[in-house]
């Protein structure tokens, strides 16, 4: 091989190499610009139960890479003693909307909003819906009883008091029964504001209550008459709307009289109102 092949050769391979080197450092270079960081964040070490309040044994921490969900918890103290106000799976990720304020602790009150209040009500089987009545369900509240004043000719009156009202727990567990089975409950804890628990609570000194179970994606707000009893046993006619214990009738048809004048060949009718009452002379 004669010298000047030899240098071409040399040379062709120095190009070959600076290229590479060059092409080496800008695909590097673009990789470790789109390289995600990842970033350890609290999350469940079990399944955690509405209601209950953390401690260490129940949180761990896991890697998530990229953007992380809004409101990750990064340290495990600022989530300890705070009570869970929706369930949590294990290897779920903490969020500040799981969990209950500080210093508001765990259980029940955990898990009322602000502005909101919570309120007994009394059942039995047929109230609580045959104890399917669970947390997280929707109900309308409905109430019997004979309005002030005493007994009317219409018997005893059924309205929709409230509509739409959540239940925040059942008896006096918060949990819903893990089997989907219904429980027989004496209480269920009503989701309402300062305005409806007055007036739910005097309902139930003062009437019997029922709760009916409605869809809970139903938000429609009905505007139900009510009925009373004699109304079951009136089969000729629809029930009437109950307005205070009296019901709406209709006013009667006037009665007219018509008049019939034969005159030759021609004939002329005129109506004459029924009750018109004339000047006596």
């Amino acid at each position: 091989m004669n010298r000047r092949l030899l240098n071409i050769l040399l040379i062709a391979f120095a190009i070959a190499a600076g290229c590479s080197y060059i092409v080496f450092r800008l695909v590097g270079s673009r990789l470790s610009g789109t390289r995600q960081t990842s970033t350890h964040v609290v999350a469940a070490a079990t399944d955690l139960k509405l209601g209950t309040v953390l401690r260490d044994a129940d949180l761990t921490t896991i890697e998530i890479t990229g953007t992380l969900p809004k409101g990750a918890i990064l340290k495990k103290e600022n989530a300890i003693g705070r009570g869970v106000i929706s369930n949590l799976y294990l290897g779920e990720p903490v969020l500040e909307n799981r969990l209950a304020a500080p210093g508001s602790g765990g259980g029940l009150a955990a898990t009322i909003p602000q502005g909101m209040r919570a309120t007994a009500v009394r059942v039995n089987e047929v109230v609580g819906v045959a104890g399917f009545v669970t947390p997280g369900m929707h109900v309308d509240v409905l109430i019997t009883g004979n309005p002030p004043g005493g007994a009317t000719a219409q018997g005893s009156l059924v309205r929709t008091l409230l509509q739409n009202i959540e239940v925040l727990s059942a008896g006096t567990d918060i949990q819903r029964d893990a089997e989907g089975k219904p429980l027989q409950v004496q209480v269920v804890n009503l989701l309402v504001t300062p305005t409806q628990a007055e007036i739910l609570s005097l309902a139930s000194n003062e009437t019997r209550i029922q709760l009916v179970l409605r869809n809970p994606l139903d938000n429609t707000l009905n505007k139900p008459p009510g009925t009373a009893t004699a109304q079951l046993f009136n089969e000729s006619s629809p029930p009437k709307p109950v307005v205070a214990g009296h019901t709406v009738a209709k006013p009667a048809p006037s009665r007219v009289y018509l008049v019939e004048v034969f005159n030759g060949s021609k004939k002329s009718e005129t109506k004459f109102p029924a009750g018109e009452n004339k000047d006596k002379q």
